[in-house]
């Protein structure tokens, strides 16, 4: 079974003497649970495994019933050590403040249980991690799987990454389309809209919420205000409401906006935003071309690689901590991605075969002097070494 990077990770500090709580974040279906069944399936110690998936979110007495569990299997078996694997973990209401409790007490009592904390809510778990574990854990963070993991793991070919997108378990699919489809928007788009987001928070439009990702996935590397996105929408709304739902579907790790860059602060929160799908597969669901179809439309092949692109840019913000925006002042004058971490901007412009000529590179380096500008795709970097790399790089 292919192995990710986090692997070795994972393996070497669960193989380390007792000392922080493992927490593994991700969105859905990037392979969370393979990587920590590949980890505790290749050490000798014993482990137990709970899912809170089903638990009713007021529950937090589960939390202790699962390590009192774990406790009892430890003594019962005589065991020196054990690993405890709590799946969804922030499904549970003030989660953390439990943990906190019980992985305390094992630390007096010098109870040697490890913990494995996975979860697909990243705001939810950024919460607790700041609110009471702080000193306690560690992050392994899962984006969705590059270039290079997905042919190496599945076969894929550069094409195929762009239109199918990077999720793993809808690898085997491809050659069914609809069924592809169908698995993208069942276990991917409607689990985390309906268990991540709806359960979490008060959405007084659910039917609104759904609209604006698929408008959003759909306009995926393109512009477009929020006036036009309620204009096309049927339960109508307010930019407001729509601004709201764009950030929740982000934090969420499936589309987003993105803001104009600009020095002025004020100027880059009013600016229309430029949507990205944080896998491309969200924004091939609504295309309306099959893969060989699309392949040969050069201008829709255009628009799906810079997605994709702007997809593997954006799948590794959150771990790479660095901010993304677009930049333009008129058309054939723009920059398609702006990256900017600690004082630095890495302009990107990516160029498909039948790219017209563009002076936003040119003008934005005038303009703002960035640590580095990069052409993607024709007369620049190769799009298959730059899905394969990490954009976190770019800043060294």
């Amino acid at each position: 079974m292919y192995q990710r990077k986090q692997y070795n990770v994972l393996l070497a500090r669960i193989q380390e003497k007792r000392h922080f709580i493992q927490v593994i974040m991700g969105p859905r279906q990037v392979g969370k649970s393979t990587l920590m069944k590949q980890v505790v399936g290749v050490t000798n110690i014993p482990y137990v495994f709970y899912l809170a998936d089903a638990v009713p979110a007021t529950q937090q007495s589960w939390i202790s019933d699962c390590w009192n569990a774990a406790r009892a299997k430890m003594r019962v078996e005589g065991l020196k050590e054990l690993i405890l694997v709590i799946d969804e973990i922030q499904k549970i209401n003030g989660w953390s403040e439990v943990v906190k409790k019980e992985w305390d007490s094992d630390t007096f009592y010098d109870v040697n249980l490890k913990v494995i904390l996975l979860g697909s809510s990243r705001v939810m778990l950024d919460k607790g991690l700041s609110d009471s574990l702080e000193g306690r854990f560690e992050r392994i963070i899962l984006s969705h799987w590059s270039f290079a993991e997905m042919r190496d793991a599945f076969g894929f070919s550069l094409d195929q990454y762009i239109y199918f997108g990077a999720f793993p378990g809808a690898a085997g699919l491809i050659g069914d389309e609809d069924r592809w489809r169908d698995y993208i928007t069942g276990s991917i788009v409607d689990a985390t809209i309906n268990k991540d987001i709806l359960v979490n928070e008060k959405i007084a439009k659910p039917a609104l919420l759904r609209q604006a990702f698929e408008l959003s996935a759909a306009y995926s590397g393109k512009e477009l205000s929020l006036t036009k996105m309620i204009g096309q929408m049927q339960d109508a709304g307010n930019t407001t409401t729509v601004t709201g739902y764009l950030n929740l579907l982000s934090q969420a790790g499936l589309v987003c906006g993105l803001n104009k860059y600009a020095v002025d602060m004020a100027r880059k929160k009013n600016s229309v935003p430029k949507h990205q799908v944080y896998n491309n597969a969200l924004k091939n669901i609504y295309c309306q071309k099959p893969f060989a179809d699309a392949v040969m439309d050069r201008s829709l092949w255009g628009r799906l690689y810079e997605s994709a692109i702007g997809a593997h840019i954006m799948s590794n913000a959150y771990a790479g901590d660095y901010q993304v925006f677009y930049w333009r002042t008129k058309p054939g004058c723009e920059v398609d991605y702006v990256l900017q971490k600690n004082g630095r901007l890495i302009a990107i412009e990516v160029k498909s075969n039948d790219d017209p000529g563009n002076t936003g590179l040119t003008e934005f380096k005038a303009l703002f002097k960035p640590h580095l500008a990069l052409v993607v795709g024709d007369g620049g970097m190769k799009a298959e070494d730059f899905l394969s790399s990490n954009p976190a790089d770019l800043f060294k």
